[in-house]
This record gives structure tokens, C-alpha cells and sequence, in this order.
């Protein structure tokens, strides 16, 4: 199966090819955007998130395109509709589930629920994992926990989500999400990795699977680690 990893490089960042310095830069100025974003007051906070989603999604295409690396260019073709979709998992965990919420802190709202840029903001976490696995979904599935991992630690303090409810915590941490979050990573690279080579409509298609797949392993794992009692009873 093709990849899409980053290239081996020495140790000096002197050494890093063209694309790795170009890609990495990318993301670079995503951190620096979205942390004067974040800092900024409501509403703006909320428009400033939104813009740095967007530019993001504009500039990571175009990079890797400039510096040849179809591969990127098409995980992010893969990643976008993903990223879209994972609005509908988070919406039930917000408005049925109730075991997360989305601060109102400016910008547009799906709903008075979801900020309008979470339909793009789940790309950066899934690009990193996906790229950085070398075409394994496994090794996509521990990186996506890491990753979000990090992402679950740091949003309820800049008022990105919070968990909400009563769930099982650590550190703030909602536990259940964990698992769903390497599920959904290895899901993100098995559906790319089959569909790549397929038409638009059979990507957008595996899209909306990965997605699905998602939701369901969360509610899977929350009911098993926060709702199921594990007893027998006669």
C-alpha cells in the first residue's frame, strides 16, 4: 500500500528535505495563530479560530503541491470531508449524548451547538497521525492518541470543548474518548489507503465511514467504561 510518511532526516534541522522544513512550517503557523487566536476576547476569539481553520486548510494543499508531494495533497483531499463530518459525531455527543460542549466564544455555530470550525480543525491531528505512520494504520492509531491525547488537555483551558456529564476523568481528560481517538485514527488511514486510488464519490463515501465508525466506537466506549455496570445478576 502507498504512504505518505515524512522522510527519514538526520539530526541537525539544517538537514531536513524542502518539503519536511515546508510542511512543518505549516503547522508552525498554525501554533502561532491559534495560540494569538485563543488569547484573543470573545467574539473574536471565536473568528480568529475560524480564520486560522480555514487559512490552514488553504495552506496545506498549496505547500505540498509546491514542493511535490501529491501524497499530502491527497491525504488532505481525504482528511477535509473527514473533518467535516466529524461535525455530526461531535454534534449527538452535545446534543444527545450531553457528554461534551462547545464554549460560545464568537464566530458561527451549527445549531448554537458546534463552532462552525471544528468542521476543518480536525485535519492538523489527522495529517500528523496518518503521515507520520508510514502507510500503518496501527502506528496511525497510537499517534492519533497521543495527539489527541495533548488536544483533550488543552481545549477545556483555552475554551475550545470541554467534557461535559459524568464521565470517567483524568487531568480533566474524558477516558472514554481515548480509545475512539485511536480507532478513529486507524480508521482515518485505512480509508485513505483503500480509496486513494478511487473515484471522488468512493472517497467522500469512506469519509462519512471513518466518521461513523467514530461515533460509534464512542459510545461504545463510553458505555463501557462509564455506564456498564459488569455485573452478573440472576
Amino acid at each position: 500500500m502507498p504512504s505518505v510518511a515524512l522522510p527519514a532526516t538526520g539530526s541537525s534541522p539544517r538537514t531536513l528535505p524542502r518539503d519536511v522544513r515546508a510542511i512543518v512550517l505549516v503547522h508552525v503557523l498554525l501554533l502561532v495563530g491559534g495560540t494569538v487566536a485563543v488569547l484573543l476576547p470573545s467574539p473574536a476569539q471565536g473568528w480568529g479560530v475560524l480564520a486560522c481553520v480555514v487559512g490552514y486548510n488553504v495552506a496545506l494543499p498549496v505547500v505540498a503541491a509546491r514542493v511535490g508531494r501529491a501524497d499530502w495533497v491527497a491525504l488532505w483531499a481525504f482528511l477535509l470531508p473527514v473533518s467535516v463530518f466529524q461535525v455530526l459525531p461531535d454534534w449527538v455527543l452535545a446534543d444527545l449524548v450531553g457528554t461534551l460542549r462547545f464554549p460560545d466564544v464568537g464566530g458561527p455555530r451549527i445549531d448554537d451547538v458546534i463552532p462552525v470550525a471544528m468542521a476543518g480543525m480536525w485535519v492538523p491531528p489527522l495529517f500528523a497521525s496518518v503521515a507520520l505512520a508510514a502507510g500503518s494504520p496501527a502506528r496511525a492509531a497510537a499517534l492519533a492518541v497521543g495527539i489527541f491525547l495533548g488536544s483533550e488537555l488543552l481545549a477545556p483551558v483555552i475554551d475550545l470543548w470541554a467534557p461535559a456529564g459524568d464521565t470517567t476523568r483524568t487531568l480533566g481528560v474524558a477516558l472514554y474518548v481515548l480509545p475512539a481517538e485511536a480507532a478513529l485514527g486507524w480508521a482515518a488511514a485505512t480509508g485513505f489507503l483503500l480509496t486513494r486510488d478511487r473515484p471522488g464519490a468512493a472517497r467522500v463515501g469512506a469519509a462519512l465511514a471513518v466518521s461513523t465508525f467514530y461515533l460509534g466506537a464512542l459510545v461504545l466506549a463510553h458505555f463501557l467504561v462509564d455506564v456498564a455496570g459488569w455485573r452478573i445478576t440472576t
